[in-house]
């Protein structure tokens, strides 16, 4: 019994651990913006990977209800990148409102060391071949090291009518399920965290 709760309590340990935590956050003082207000984000994920930055401004663009371009689609080849001025301008005479930029800043590893897990079965057996079956398997699993991953991102919102930033945000999110899950869980979390220190405000 006692090895039966070490295998629910390792369990249980590593699920819950799965979140996304905000550890230090920013905001413009009494700076407020009014859901709605803005109709055109520039939506911009600072990742090297190609595929993961498409993956995350896609899942960011799912967050802003139709307001939102994604900066592969917007920031192509032909765009001025080099020539601060001109980007500027670029982008204001485009009619933008604002820009949320996502950017990974570090992975921290640990190495864990999960002990070997013993099955335990019932001292009675119904009959000789369940007994036999039971006894074809191995008794215990041998233990092994597993890597946990902590990502640690920086979120930044860009007011462009006024070229400065309004909010900032850097969140932890342990041993993430996938970059998609990831981003999902840390829009989920900055919105609720905006909404409760007023810097977002519902009409």
């Amino acid at each position: 019994m006692k090895n039966l709760l070490f295998v629910i309590l390792v369990i249980t340990i590593f699920t819950s651990c799965n979140s996304t935590k905000i550890t230090n956050s920013w905001r413009e003082p009494n700076k407020q913006l009014y859901t709605g207000e803005w109709n055109k984000i520039l939506v911009v994920a600072l990742l090297k990977n190609e595929t993961n930055r498409r993956k995350v401004e896609d899942e960011l663009l799912n967050y802003l209800n139709g307001k939102g371009i994604v900066s592969y689609k917007y920031l192509n080849d032909n765009f001025n990148k080099i020539d601060e001025d001109k980007f500027r301008n670029k982008i204001k005479a485009d009619g933008f409102d604002g820009a949320i930029t996502m950017r990974l800043i570090d992975v921290d590893k640990e190495k864990v060391f999960i002990p070997e897990q013993h099955n335990l079965y019932p001292n009675y057996y119904q009959n000789f071949c369940c007994h036999y079956q039971q006894g074809l398997i191995s008794y215990s699993t041998p233990g092994y090291y597993s890597m946990n991953k902590t990502f640690i991102v920086e979120t930044v919102v860009y007011s462009i009518k006024e070229d400065k930033i309004i909010w900032s945000g850097i969140t932890k999110s342990f041993n993430p399920d996938g970059v998609v899950n990831m981003t999902s869980d840390i829009s989920k979390l900055i919105y609720k965290k905006m909404l409760s220190e007023g810097f977002v405000v519902k009409k």
